[in-house]
């Protein structure tokens, strides 16, 4: 039999050892949620849900009449989804008598995080020029809010807010960048983006940070975008594919080269025509790279429009080291120049430059490279084309067409006039 005191002393670690691990169990338990939320706050979740979401504005090519709208929802909520249209008129009332329906085309997706998830849009018709009109989408029990929209103006003048890649820390360090854009101009008719908007391609998570940056914006500002090298992947046999979301969640017009619907194209809007080229199957591709040089060429050479902008991803002028894209620029700059194309409004080098200005009685392309998300790199300084610079500086920048005037502007991240300049036809 063991002494008394032995016995207290034995009670006495037993009891230590019992607090010990209780203490332990909470601090496991608490590490453990403290990663759950920490990772949670990292990687937010962008699921679909019942409510609609992702909601965005793409220019077709006759804005004076139409507009696409695209929206995700869960696959539950999937079926039977809708948009109502009317012409604003100021009143909270919503009469069903005002109120025109669009039944939407729907198709269910799955991300490569093996997520399901439906998208659905509608391409509103017969609308009228220069009208305000309010727009949801959803249906009973699951609507969006109510947006604004107006469309094209059949007048020579116009604004629109021009951004180069996003790509990275999107909603971190992008956001800011847009927002302000749109506080700078919210007169904007339409917004530009050339290419890189997301860094992985297929990567839902990135889209989502993507589209939370433009909340509000994108549901009310119509958008047009081209691909960049981000959106691109190689599938298992080694072929090059767009991002599968680039379809499904924005609806571009159709009409650039066979097999490159919504990623080539071009719109005509007022006394403008913005082509959009998509550079990455130019530089990869040699099939694809004739096909839209021979498309180009006649979508010159029959443009109605006083003023054309071109819209790309890759730089026809590096402003890097070791970066020139030479199965691009050789083939198309002389297009650009031979028939007057005023702007070329590039990204893909994340820095700022701009090229010379034309005299008053040169035919000569205005080449510029911009970067609005936070990843940067270095300029060379023996790039003679350069005209005007910028390292490691966020910017976007705002166009305005009156007449036979375009007015051109870039604006740091804090609104601050960094670059601008006139052209006059």
């Amino acid at each position: 039999m063991l002494p008394p005191w032995l016995i207290k002393d034995k009670r006495r670690w037993q009891f230590k050892i019992i607090l010990t691990l209780t203490y332990m169990k909470k601090l496991i338990t608490t590490l453990t949620l403290g990663i759950m939320l920490t990772s949670m706050a990292q990687g937010q979740s962008y699921l679909a849900e019942n409510h609609p979401d992702r909601v965005i504005l793409n220019l077709t090519n006759d804005a004076a009449h139409t507009q696409a709208v695209n929206w995700r929802t869960n696959v539950i909520q999937g079926s039977g989804q809708i948009a109502q249209l009317r012409i604003e008129n100021n009143t909270p009332e919503f009469a069903d008598s005002s109120i025109r329906v669009f039944q939407a085309e729907s198709n269910v997706f799955a991300d490569r995080e093996n997520n399901q998830s439906m998208y659905h849009n509608v391409s509103f018709d017969q609308l009228q020029p220069d009208h305000t009109y309010n727009y949801r989408v959803g249906k009973e029990g699951a609507w969006s809010e109510w947006f604004q929209f107006r469309t094209a103006a059949q007048v020579d003048s116009l604004s629109f807010i021009y951004l180069g890649d996003a790509q990275n820390d999107l909603r971190s360090r992008w956001t800011r960048v847009y927002r302000k854009a749109i506080q700078t101009c919210p007169e904007a008719d339409f917004v530009l983006h050339a290419g890189d908007l997301i860094n992985r391609s297929n990567s839902d998570n990135e889209w989502g940070e993507w589209f939370y940056a433009g909340t509000g914006i994108n549901s009310s500002y119509p958008q047009l975008m081209v691909p960049g090298n981000h959106e691109y992947f190689r599938d298992e046999q080694k072929v090059l594919t767009l991002d599968p979301h680039w379809q499904q969640q924005f609806r571009l017009p159709e009409n650039g080269a066979a097999g490159l619907e919504e990623s080539n194209y071009f719109v005509d809007y007022g006394p403008l025509r913005i082509i959009a080229l998509n550079t990455q199957v130019i530089m990869l591709d040699s099939t694809y790279r004739t096909a839209q040089a021979l498309w180009l060429e006649e979508v010159l050479k029959n443009n109605p429009s006083k003023w054309t902008v071109v819209m790309c991803h890759h730089p026809v002028y590096s402003t890097a080291k070791s970066r020139d894209n030479y199965q691009f620029s050789d083939l198309f700059r002389p297009l650009f120049e031979k028939y007057g194309v005023h702007l070329l409004l590039q990204g893909h080098d994340h820095t700022y430059a701009r090229s010379a200005l034309p005299s008053k009685k040169e035919k000569k392309t205005v080449y510029i490279v911009s970067v609005a998300g936070p990843k940067m790199y270095q300029i060379d300084t023996q790039k003679e084309w350069i005209q005007k610079s910028a390292e490691n500086t966020q910017l976007f920048q705002v166009i305005n067409i009156k007449g036979n005037t375009l007015y051109y502007k870039a604006y740091t991240a804090d609104g601050v006039l960094y670059d601008h300049f006139e052209l006059h036809r």
